[in-house]
């Protein structure tokens, strides 16, 4: 039997409440008459706004008070970007659905400056991902990257306030906050990786909860859980945390799926990059096996440089 009504779990944020809005209108469609709250909850991440993620934390800021409420059962469910989700979700939760994808890539967004080709030397570029930090300066050794916390609308404020030259933004929260005049131009996959799962959202629900379970396949988009099935476990290979400037993206070749990866120096020096395709029946394969490609191939060291790095600035 399927459930009459469900509290959906969510951060505060305006891009937050659009996307469990987003996802409460899908289940909705797919079961009229469901009756369905949003419950907003604070995370540490929202908390903490004047360090980078990478100082105070990896994935599972934006989701553990979240995860609580489930746990508790005074949530049935809880809607996520992906991308900030954990590769390994604790016991007893789990990814109960993954809707159609949105866009990927990340946006360069800047006032003055079409592209990232035209920023001049010494220009500053704000972004608070290691990921973004990294393939900046791989290409273009020659930027400021800035340090840029808080929300969409308050890193646009900066922007327009001068602080930056420009900022690197997820397409995708621009465009779902109706925000696509801003974007200057698209970052494409083959030049600028997303993080694993970038683009999509991410359903998290109890393992037990056979109705809530049910209900979601009614709004789950098999093709974009294949594709970040193959960018997760690749992250999870690696150690794939906030702390690691790493990326993954899955794109469709028929019926295949074609996965690039990289990992990289927070300096951009060192970067990476491996490339690999496989039927996407065998998503969670591809995606393991060139994670250890890649660890094999001198990603290891690599790693162990940047733990060495982590734990000197912890100290």
């Amino acid at each position: 039997m399927l459930p009459d009504s469900l509290v959906i779990g969510t951060r505060r944020s305006r891009l937050a409440l659009w996307q469990a809005g987003y996802v409460r209108q899908l289940l909705q469609k797919a079961c009229p008459g469901l009756t369905i709250t949003l419950q907003c909850v604070t995370t540490r991440g929202d908390r903490i706004i004047d360090r980078p993620l990478s100082a105070i934390g990896g994935k599972g800021l934006f989701t553990e008070e979240i995860e609580r409420g489930l746990y508790g059962h005074t949530l049935d469910l809880a809607v996520h970007s992906l991308k900030d989700m954990p590769s390994e979700l604790p016991d007893g939760l789990i990814l109960a659905a993954v809707p159609a994808r949105g866009n990927e890539k990340d946006a360069f967004v800047s006032r003055r400056y079409q592209s990232l080709s035209d920023l001049p030397r010494g220009a500053v570029v704000g972004t608070s991902s290691l990921r973004r930090k990294a393939q900046l300066l791989h290409l273009r050794p020659d930027l400021t990257v800035s340090d840029l916390r808080g929300n969409v609308d308050t890193r646009l404020s900066r922007l327009d306030d001068g602080d930056y030259d420009a900022i690197i933004l997820a397409a995708a929260g621009l465009i779902r906050l109706g925000l696509s005049d801003r974007i200057t131009s698209l970052l494409p996959p083959d030049q600028f990786l997303p993080a694993a799962g970038q683009g999509a959202l991410a359903i998290e629900a109890r393992s037990d909860d056979e109705p809530v379970l049910r209900l979601l396949q009614a709004i789950h988009d098999e093709r974009t859980a294949a594709a970040v099935t193959a960018e997760r476990a690749c992250a999870a290979a690696i150690g794939g945390s906030c702390q690691i400037p790493a990326g993954a993206f899955a794109s469709w070749q028929g019926g295949d799926l074609v996965l690039r990866a990289f990992i990289a120096s927070p300096d951009g020096r060192t970067c990476l990059n491996r490339q690999a395709t496989a039927p996407a029946a065998d998503a969670r394969k591809l995606g393991y096996e060139l994670g250890k490609d890649m660890l094999a191939g001198g990603g290891e060291a690599l790693l162990r440089s940047l733990r060495t790095t982590i734990k000197g600035d912890t100290l």
